[in-house]
């Protein structure tokens, strides 16, 4: 099976991925499975100590019951929605295999894709152990299963990063910035504003910034925070010039998460 993806952007540029296979999910999906089982364990154990005078499965404990059975729907479907949306394609088990889920496009999971390809475990899960699921995976050209046929993802692998012995003049220069991912300078969310071309733009200033000579950097600052900054909802008006620099060095960022994939 062809285990490579090009893709090739809306602005023309061509990224290619390499697919995971049934392994590496399956081995993701066991590392997720047995969180959510250790969690299901604390879970009755809650409820055990919350009413320990009835049986968990009693008939006059039905209401118990019946909030354990949604509990343990919520935590199965949330577990996978939540961290695949919020945390970049990636559970704990996918990040900790190297694969993540995008878009077929070549962009990060949407709310919509999320929740439809999280839902449809449900069928993949059929008729036990995920066996269409597995299926599907195993003979699909790009190694889908049903979910991420409906919707429209796949599951990439990610190249492990170099460790490195020292870090750059950049990283140093963000770090004296107190620039860093978990900075609260702009929202995530914003990332969606912006496309290939505004990243290849921030990525060049990032690149060029401390070669720049002071007069030059002060009016590409310039430039590029009127075109970027706006789409952010950022009112240049009200900034300095640091305060603009460290603007567009934190899209930086936030714009390596979704467009730079280590693959």
């Amino acid at each position: 099976m062809e285990n490579k993806l090009e893709i090739k952007t809306p602005e023309f540029v061509s990224v290619q991925f390499s697919l995971a296979g049934l392994g590496s999910r399956a081995a993701a999906f066991l590392i997720d499975q047995a969180i959510i089982t250790i969690t299901y364990l604390l879970l009755f154990l809650l409820f055990y100590f919350i009413d320990e005078s009835i049986s968990i499965f009693a008939d006059g404990s039905s209401i118990l019951f019946a909030v354990i059975i949604i509990s343990i729907f919520v935590i199965q479907w949330g577990y996978f929605f939540v961290l695949e949306f919020f945390y970049g394609g990636r559970t704990i088990g996918k990040k900790l295999i190297g694969i993540r889920v995008i878009q077929e496009n070549g962009h990060s999971l949407t709310l919509l894709s999320s929740i439809i390809r999280n839902l449809l475990r449900i069928i993949d899960a059929l008729p036990t152990s995920y066996f269409i699921g597995m299926i599907m995976v195993f003979f699909h050209s790009k190694h889908k299963r049903v979910g991420d046929i409906v919707a429209g993802t796949i599951v990439v692998h990610e190249r492990s990063k170099k460790k490195k012995d020292k870090k750059s003049s950049m990283e140093e220069e963000l770090n004296l910035r107190g620039l860093y991912i978990g900075s609260q300078l702009l929202d995530k969310d914003v990332v969606s504003s912006y496309n290939q071309k505004d990243w290849e733009l921030v990525k060049v200033y990032y690149n060029r910034f401390l070669q720049l000579p002071y007069n030059e950097r002060v009016d590409i600052t310039e430039k590029l925070a009127i075109i970027l900054l706006p789409k952010a909802g950022v009112n240049l008006s009200t900034l300095s010039q640091n305060e603009k620099e460290n603007y567009l060095l934190f899209l930086y960022i936030l714009l390596k998460e979704e467009w730079e994939y280590e693959l």
